[in-house]
């Protein structure tokens, strides 16, 4: 088994653990790793996993705001339909679809979704 050489590395504004909490209770093997806590609560750094692949975040206490953009996704291959519409319904929930769910020549079923976060997600069945 390899090391993941490269971590994405996400920063939010005050909704990191919730964030994690989100997402670690949609994706199987998925869990929170490790949490640090500034002395306010916020998230100091954290370490979860999704689908097995490591992820790292912080909420970002200097008072700038960045913003996500779709520019940058992540991409996640399902293993079944049922798994897309689930994924991909959680994930819309109180965000915003960017392409519908259907199927498109390079998928089985797919869809982009911007979630309530800002993180936007490719949610892909490859044809089989």
């Amino acid at each position: 088994m390899s090391v993941q050489a490269i971590t994405t590395f996400l920063m939010f504004h005050g909704q990191a653990e919730e964030a994690m909490k989100f997402y670690t209770s949609i994706f199987d093997r998925s869990e929170i790793k490790q949490v640090m806590h500034h002395e306010n609560g916020q998230v100091l750094q954290a370490t979860f996993t999704l689908k097995g692949q490591t992820f790292m975040c912080i909420d970002n206490t200097n008072g700038d705001y960045h913003a996500f953009t779709p520019a940058i996704s992540m991409f996640v291959d399902c293993d079944t339909e049922e798994e897309v519409d689930r994924v991909f319904g959680q994930l819309s929930s109180d965000g915003q679809v960017l392409m519908p769910l259907g199927q498109y020549p390079f998928s089985g079923k797919f869809g982009w979704v911007q979630d309530r976060y800002g993180i936007s997600w490719q949610i892909h069945l490859p044809k089989r």
